[in-house]
Parts: structure tokens; sequence; C-alpha cells
């Protein structure tokens, strides 16, 4: 059974692809497929729930570097694939509906760059330096503004960047009906939280070991 809607997953994973310059996912086995050809990441299988299909990719793969990801608990997705598979750390895919949120003041000293091109939206912030603080990245597709890639450095948190960020961001959606996504690690989970998002869903991750033969 799936835990999400398939469509939404395919939009996200579809906006995701775009904002990283990765190729398109294609259906496989029941799930996605996103050949991403990165240093730390060959490939990576996405499924909307717990699906049988699962268990028999896993056998098939013997290299490291290839995720399968699923919508799920964790527990559901290692119930799927044998015990050398490795649970990878805890990750949520959040929802917020769409709305037009001021975007804060940034504290003094900092400043925000905003640019547009093709699809994707990037936001920035710097210090009083011009050393980069803050950024993360936006795409509106077929039904999704996903967010992506939203990071404050270390020396910059708590600070109000991040909220800043995702305001700035949100300005550039389009239609007020497409579906707000993110996938959030366990620390950005409350910092979400506290910004109106949801948990659509945890995001559970398996790989091989890198000295997998």
């Amino acid at each position: 059974m799936s835990t999400v809607d398939p469509q939404l997953l395919a939009s996200w994973l579809s906006a995701r692809s775009i904002a990283r310059g990765l190729p398109a996912p294609v259906p496989d086995r029941g799930g996605l497929r996103v050949d991403t050809g990165q240093p730390d990441e060959l490939r990576r299988y996405v499924f909307a729930g717990a699906d049988p299909a699962i268990t028999e990719l896993a056998r098939e793969i013997n290299q490291p570097k290839v995720f399968i990801k699923m919508c799920g608990r964790p527990s559901l997705l290692q119930a799927r694939v044998t015990p050398r598979w490795e649970l990878q750390p805890d990750a949520y895919l959040m929802i917020k509906d769409a709305g037009r949120n001021p975007v804060p003041s940034l504290p003094s000293g900092f400043w925000m760059q905003v640019s547009t091109e093709g699809r994707t939206t990037t936001a920035r912030i710097f210090a009083e330096d011009d050393t980069l603080a803050a950024s993360g990245y936006a795409v509106e597709y077929e039904g999704v503004f996903a967010f992506d890639r939203i990071a404050t450095e270390a020396q910059h948190q708590r600070q109000g960047l991040g909220a800043a960020l995702m305001a700035a961001l949100g300005t550039a959606q389009q239609s007020q009906a497409a579906q707000r996504v993110l996938v959030a690690t366990e620390q950005g989970r409350a910092l979400y939280a506290t910004l109106g998002w949801r948990v659509l869903s945890p995001y559970s991750t398996v790989a091989l070991p890198d000295d997998e033969a």
C-alpha cells in the first residue's frame, strides 16, 4: 500500500532533478529510478510505499552508492531487503499548503540574493564579509513547489536565516494550488514544523556499505 500519492512523489522527484540538473526520474519496478551518476550516488530507486518489488531489486544490486528509498517507516523498508543493506539517517517527506508569507528582515549585516533561471529559483544569504551564510533552491513543476538543499552554515544558525530563505523562495511560486514539498533531516524537521510544515511520511533509505563487493 502506498504511503503517499505516487503522483505527488513523482512530481516532487521530477522537480528535485530539475533543481539539481539531474536526469528526470523514470518508472522502474513500480517505483521511480533516477540515474544520478554522481561520485557519491550512482542511482536511486524511490517507492511510494513498501512495494514487494523492493525485495527482488535489493537482491539484484551488488554495488555501493545505489540507494533504495521508500515512503514509510525504516522498519518497513528494512523488512523488504536483505541484512547486508544498511539503514541511512532518518528523513521525512514534509508538505505545506501554499501561502504568501512576508519575508522576514535579515539580521544586521546580512543580505540576500534571489534569482530564477529556467524553472529553478535560487536564494542565497551572505554575511557582512560577503561569505555565503545560507542557500536554497525551489522548483515548481506539475502541481508541486519543491524546496531543495536548504542549508545554513553552522556559524550562522539560529538567527532566522532559514526562515527568511524559505519565505523568499516561496515568493517564486506561481500557482497557489501547488503543494509545497521537501525532504527534511531529523534536525530540519523541527525547524520546518515551526514554519507550518507537517510530516506526510517518513522517508527511509537503505544502501550497501562502501566495502560491499
